[in-house]
């Protein structure tokens, strides 16, 4: 069955959210540089191949909580995040994109992000 949340349940997550957010971010960043680094063959302080695995996997554990939470993941650079839902009967994505301070966006389910309005 698929999950759908209400704004205050998705609200009530969303420090959650932003501290897993905030890890992502940073791993992100830190995996771009390494991989920089191992690509050129430059030694790194950040490590080598295992701790670019390490942080894979750490970045495959961060998207598993949202997998299990049925919250969507869009994308990770930048972040974005939905949270199936319903609004005045239509269905909606709660949407919220790093960066952003708290969640106060949706979209109808069938336009995406480029159909973002505010919510009520």
């Amino acid at each position: 069955m698929d999950r759908i949340f209400t704004v205050e349940e998705a609200r009530s997550l969303m420090p959650q959210v932003c501290g897993l957010v905030a890890e992502l971010v940073a791993i992100r960043a830190d995996l771009a540089e390494l991989g920089h680094d191992l690509r050129e063959g430059v030694r790194s302080p950040l490590g080598g191949l295992p701790e670019a695995k390490a942080m894979e996997a750490r970045i495959g554990e961060i998207l598993g909580w949202f997998d299990e939470r049925q919250i969507e993941i869009k994308g990770i650079a930048p972040v974005l995040v939905d949270f199936p839902a319903v609004l005045d009967g239509v269905s909606v994505r709660l949407c919220w994109i790093e960066g952003e301070a708290e969640l106060g966006w949706y979209h109808r389910s069938e336009l995406g992000f480029p159909g973002r309005r505010r919510l009520p």
